[in-house]
């Protein structure tokens, strides 16, 4: 059986589910996320104002009307519904990174770093927050704090290339280049597109 379908046999029982229990959130949710692993994204999103309808407090379903607003280049229709996750769920980390990544891209530096570090006091295992509030603190000239940050990063997963790329900027701005040399590497045998401006920076020194 291919995948495609079994996904239509989990929509067809999702269906079903929905057909016996109209008001169930929880399967107006899991037939959202179905139809946009399909990419049918208008019909997931009537299925995620669904599950808000019948259950207010899905936080899930707000992330995921946030993703599909994504998909579709609206940043401000993105924030807006993480925002009405964390309403909904306090302390939901997965919101409040959403959050963080959102007004990062907008350029709202501190709700970016509020938001970041709710999504990580709330998760300790949630790495690309963690990532993301090391790359806000580099943006907002708090470079020890984003070195922190990426050394703990590392420390769960010593892999993961955006914290050595932002390692490698960090220690750039404070002038230890061969540290900065190092974590430029690595990001790079890790398969990270390091600027060109940092290469260039870095070939100074090598």
């Amino acid at each position: 059986m291919t995948k495609f379908q079994n996904a239509q046999e989990y929509i067809a029982l999702q269906r079903q589910a929905i057909a016996s229990n109209p008001e169930c959130g929880t399967s107006h949710y899991n037939l959202g996320v179905a139809l946009m692993g399909l990419k049918q994204y208008s019909e997931a999103e009537a299925e995620f104002q669904e599950a808000i309808s019948c259950s207010p407090t899905l936080a899930e379903a707000y992330v995921q009307l946030g993703g599909i607003r994504l998909q579709q280049g609206d940043l401000e229709g993105c924030l807006y519904y993480n925002k009405q996750s964390v309403k909904t769920r306090a302390g939901f980390a997965e919101g409040w990174g959403n959050v963080g990544f959102c007004q990062l891209q907008l350029g709202n530096l501190e709700e970016a770093i509020y938001a970041l570090e709710k999504a990580v006091r709330w998760n300790k295992k949630f790495l690309q927050a963690r990532a993301t509030l090391a790359n806000a603190y580099l943006m907002n000239g708090q470079v020890d704090e984003s070195i922190a940050v990426s050394q703990k990063v590392l420390e769960q997963q010593p892999e993961f290339a955006v914290a050595h790329n932002n390692l490698a900027i960090a220690y750039i701005e404070k002038g230890h280049h061969d540290l900065a040399i190092e974590h430029c590497d690595k990001a790079r045998d890790l398969g990270y597109d390091v600027a060109p401006q940092i290469l260039a920076e870095l070939e100074k020194h090598r």
